[in-house]
């Protein structure tokens, strides 16, 4: 049975000039969103704001994991303009910093990696001054599909381990959390602690304990960024909530991380991975 959602967690609509400003532009380039396509909570506040979070690699994803709204099933071939229709997008929405982020791509050799790279030099060839955040699959784990996004220099690379190892046969079942940590480490190797990110889910039933222990492997594989957010069950076929996790409770967790030893923290109930990712970003700006 659903659990009737706290007054913590009541969202702001979608309404107004920006609004249907990005909802245009998205629309007039044919590209999606993870805030829709993932039924994003901050879907309303993002593009009142004037910003979205773009998803390459078409709008069907190869696996099915519990938590997420976005479609399961076979692709469609990859659209040769994505990528340039992408950048129309950043350039009509006036972006000064970009998200990218994609499904999972499992039946193709390089995971999609070379489209994460051709968005990438595009942005920045053609928009000098774009700082470009890409949140990226796990690739299983291919090196060589990682170093292909990592080339391109994104300023920041994001990947979540979503929850704690215990859960992810039910919540992950088709990924693995040392594969996570691996990309992670690779990454923050190559571009450093500070322009590595990854975030968490709360309230799929994991303890205080394995959150901390993930917070030690996170910091162990090089990350500096964090985000942690509530889970919201986004239709009746997805994993029910274990538990609503009031604000106060995220701010001490938050307080934990922080003195554990990460560069910047973003934890609250309506905290998603590229929420209000612009300010991390200049937090993070030396």
């Amino acid at each position: 049975m659903r659990k009737r959602l706290p007054p913590w967690l009541k969202v702001t609509l979608g309404r107004g000039e920006n609004f249907s400003h990005v909802r245009k532009a998205l629309a007039e380039q044919g590209l999606h969103t993870v805030c829709s396509s993932a039924r994003c909570p901050n879907l309303g506040e993002c593009w009142n704001s004037g910003t979205a979070t773009f998803m390459i690699l078409g709008d069907v994803c190869t696996r099915n994991c519990r938590f997420c709204a976005v479609p399961y099933g076979v692709p469609k071939p990859l659209d040769s303009r994505e990528a340039g229709n992408v950048v129309k997008a950043v350039k009509e929405l006036g972006l000064k910093y970009a998200v990218i982020t994609s499904v999972t791509r499992d039946d193709l050799n390089d995971g999609g990696s070379n489209l994460f790279s051709l968005v990438i030099r595009k942005l920045k060839e053609e928009l000098k001054t774009i700082r470009v955040e890409v949140l990226i699959p796990d690739f299983k784990g291919n090196s060589e599909a990682l170093n292909t996004v990592l080339n391109a220099d994104p300023d920041v690379l994001n990947h979540n381990v979503e929850t704690v190892p215990s859960l992810y046969s039910k919540v992950r079942p088709q990924a693995d959390y040392m594969t996570s940590l691996k990309v992670l480490n690779e990454a923050s190797q190559r571009i450093g602690v500070d322009r590595t990110k990854s975030g968490m889910m709360l309230g799929f039933g994991e303890s205080r304990e394995e959150i901390i222990n993930v917070f030690n492997d996170l910091l162990e594989s090089g990350v500096g960024r964090l985000t942690l957010g509530q889970y919201l069950q986004p239709t009746r076929e997805h994993l029910i909530v274990h538990r609503y996790l009031p604000p106060a409770e995220f701010d001490e967790i938050g307080e934990i991380a922080r003195k554990m030893g990460f560069k910047y923290v973003a934890s609250g109930p309506l905290v998603r991975s590229s929420y209000h990712a612009a300010e991390m970003d200049e937090t993070n700006i030396d």
